[in-house]
C-alpha cells in the first residue's frame, strides 16, 4: 500500500500546530493552555515546546510564564519578504493587467516540455478564459510557452524545440519547426508572444517572459480571452503592456544575485588628482585613460605602466575624453601599435595627446564649450552644450558641419554615453538626480531613475552588456547600478566621498574603474578620507 504524504510526519504536524496556536495568541500561551487547546499530553507538549525554543522559533517569557513567537520566525518572514517567489512577485501585476484589460490574466512557468499555470486572476466578463490552476499545456502553442522559449539561451531553446512533438491541436497550431523558430525570433525582437487560437479555438492570448536579475527566464505573464474581444489589433496594443508588467515582476526577483555591497574598491597605485574624471577604456591597448580636469593632464594605467602614471599634459581644463579615432575623425585599425592617441576636448578646442606630449591641436575640430561629449556608433560626436537659460542643448556633431541639436533639456547635463546595442544616448543630470535615455530616432526622452539628493549627486555613467547602468554618487560615498527598469540593483561602498565617473574595462569587461575628486573635500573630511582623488577599481 503506498504511503500517504502525511506518513511519518505526525510530530512535525504537531509542532506546526503549536506554532499556529502561539502565533494566533498575541499575549502568548502557557504550557497548560497549549496542551489543553491542542488536546496534547502535557509531556508531548513540553517536548515540542523545548525543541521549538531551542531552535529559536518560540521564546518563553519567564515573568508571565507563557510562550511567544521567537526571533527566528521574524527572520524567516523578513527573508520571505526580501526574496519573493514568482507568484508573490507577480500577483499585483496580474491584478493590474486584469483591471486594465477586463480579461483573465495568468502566471505560468516551464516544466519539462509544458508550461504549468501557477496563478490566475479572473476577468470581469461572464464569458472568459478559465484554464485551471496547475493545468499543463504544450510549450509550443501557448503565448506563455513561446514567450519563455524566445527568452531562453539559444542552445537550450534549440535543444528543447528539437525534442517537441508538434501535434496540431487546432487548425492554427504551428507544426513546422522552422516556422516556430522564426516566430520565436520575432517574439524575442518585440518582447511578447501571441497565441492566435493555436491551443483552443476561439481564444487568443498574449504573453511575455519574466526574466530575473541574473538574466534567467523564470516564467511568463499572459492575458487571454475570446478571439472576438482580443482582436489582432488589440493584441498588438496589449503586447507592450504585458511585456512591461513582466519586466517589473522580473525586477523583484533579482535578490538572488549576490550584491556588491561588500566588494572591495581597491585604489590603483599612483598619485591623487585634484578632480579625476572621464575614465575611458581603450581595448586596442588594454589601457585605461582618465583626466585630472583641474591640473590639466591625462593619466593612464595599463600594460608596462607602474600603476597609474602621467601620460601627457593638457592645454586646459578637460571637458571630455575621446578614444578610438584619429584627429580627422576616421576610425583606425585596432592593436597596440596602431591605436591613435586620446583626444582631450577642452574649452578652446580638441587636442590629440600622444604619450609624453606635446598636445597637438586638431584644426578641423570646432571650439565648442561642451558640458559633455561622447562618440556614437558611426563616428559622429554627441555633445551637450550650455544654453542661455542654464540648461543643455544636446545634439550630433559631424566634423565640418554645425551642431545638429536634437534635444533641449532644462537642466545641465554632466555626462553622455552611447549604447550601441540599441542606438540610445544616455545622459546624467546631477541637479535633478536624473538618468535619461534619449532616443535619436524619435526624439523621445525617457527618465530611467531620479536619485534623491540625500543619496548623492549622479556623476558619470557606464553601460554594461546586461543593460545595467552604473553611476557614481558624488557626496554619497558610493557607486550604484540600476537595472533596465530603473530599480536599484547594487551598491559599491567607497572610502572617499566624491566619486566623479565610472568606466567598465579589463580584458573581460568586468573591472569597474572609478575616478574621484580631492579638491572639493573639506579638510576635516579629508582626514577621514585620505584616498580622495585616487583612481579605484572593483571586480564586478
Amino acid at each position: 500500500m503506498p504511503a500517504s504524504p502525511g506518513d511519518g510526519t505526525a510530530a512535525l504536524e504537531k509542532a506546526l500546530d503549536v506554532l499556529d496556536a502561539v502565533g494566533a495568541a498575541p499575549q502568548g500561551l502557557s504550557h497548560a493552555d497549549l496542551a489543553a487547546r491542542l488536546a496534547l499530553p502535557r509531556t508531548t507538549a513540553y517536548r515540542l515546546l523545548a525543541t521549538l525554543v531551542a531552535r529559536g522559533m518560540l521564546r518563553r517569557d519567564p515573568l508571565r510564564k507563557v510562550y511567544c513567537l521567537g526571533v527566528r520566525c521574524f527572520e524567516l518572514a523578513r527573508q520571505a519578504h526580501a526574496m519573493p517567489d514568482l507568484a508573490a512577485a507577480a500577483v499585483m501585476e496580474l491584478r493590474t493587467l486584469r483591471d486594465l484589460t477586463g480579461e483573465t490574466t495568468y502566471l505560468a512557468a516551464l516544466d519539462g516540455r509544458d508550461v504549468v499555470s501557477l496563478e490566475r486572476c479572473d476577468g470581469a466578463h461572464s464569458q472568459r478564459s478559465s484554464s485551471a490552476l496547475g493545468q499543463r499545456k504544450p510549450v509550443y502553442c501557448t503565448s506563455q510557452g513561446k514567450a519563455i522559449l524566445s527568452a531562453m539561451d539559444g542552445a537550450a531553446r534549440d535543444a528543447l524545440v528539437r525534442e517537441l512533438v508538434l501535434r496540431p491541436l487546432t487548425p492554427r497550431t504551428l507544426t513546422d519547426r522552422r516556422r516556430l523558430l522564426a516566430e520565436l525570433r520575432v517574439t524575442a525582437a518585440r518582447g511578447y508572444a501571441i497565441d492566435d487560437e493555436e491551443i483552443v479555438p476561439g481564444v487568443r492570448c498574449v504573453g511575455a517572459p519574466i526574466i530575473d536579475g541574473l538574466g534567467q527566464v523564470r516564467g511568463a505573464l499572459s492575458v487571454a480571452g475570446p478571439a472576438w474581444r482580443l482582436t489582432p489589433e488589440r493584441l498588438e496594443l496589449l503586447g507592450p503592456e504585458v511585456a512591461e508588467a513582466a519586466r517589473r515582476v522580473g525586477a523583484q526577483l533579482h535578490g538572488v544575485r549576490p550584491t556588491l555591497g561588500d566588494a572591495e574598491a581597491r585604489p590603483v597605485p599612483g598619485p591623487w588628482a585634484f578632480h579625476g574624471a572621464h575614465p575611458r577604456w581603450c581595448a586596442a591597448s588594454g589601457r585605461l585613460f582618465w583626466a585630472d580636469t583641474l591640473a590639466p593632464a591625462l593619466r593612464a594605467v595599463g600594460p608596462g605602466d607602474e600603476g597609474d602614471t602621467l601620460w601627457a599634459e593638457a592645454e586646459g581644463p578637460v571637458h571630455g575624453l575621446l578614444l578610438g579615432q584619429d584627429g580627422s575623425g576616421e576610425a583606425q585599425a585596432t592593436g597596440p601599435a596602431t591605436a591613435p592617441p586620446p583626444i582631450a576636448w577642452c574649452a578652446h578646442g580638441a587636442f590629440a595627446l600622444p604619450r609624453g606630449g606635446p598636445a597637438q591641436r586638431l584644426a578641423p575640430w570646432p571650439a565648442l564649450p561642451a558640458q559633455a561629449v561622447c562618440r556614437g556608433a558611426g563616428g559622429e560626436l554627441w555633445l551637450a552644450c550650455e544654453t542661455p537659460e542654464g540648461g543643455s542643448a544636446v545634439g550630433c556633431l559631424r566634423l565640418g558641419a554645425p551642431l545638429e541639436v536634437r534635444w533641449r533639456l532644462p537642466e545641465p547635463v554632466q555626462c553622455l554615453r552611447w549604447r550601441a546595442a540599441d542606438g540610445t544616448l544616455w545622459a546624467a543630470v546631477p541637479d535633478t538626480g536624473a538618468i535619461l535615455s534619449l532616443q535619436p530616432e524619435t526624439g523621445a526622452v525617457r527618465r530611467l531613475v531620479s536619485v534623491p539628493k540625500g543619496s548623492g549627486r549622479v556623476s558619470g555613467l557606464a553601460l554594461d552588456a546586461e543593460g545595467g547602468v552604473w553611476t557614481a554618487l558624488r557626496d554619497g560615498w558610493s557607486v550604484v547600478r540600476f537595472l533596465p527598469d530603473g530599480s536599484l540593483d547594487r551598491v559599491v561602498a567607497l572610502p572617499v566621498p566624491c566619486p566623479t565617473d565610472v568606466e567598465l574595462g579589463g580584458a573581460d569587461g568586468r573591472r569597474l574603474f572609478i575616478t574621484t575628486a580631492r579638491q572639493p573635500v573639506p579638510l576635516d573630511v579629508l582626514a577621514k578620507a585620505p584616498l580622495s582623488g585616487r583612481l579605484f577599481e572593483v571586480a564586478v
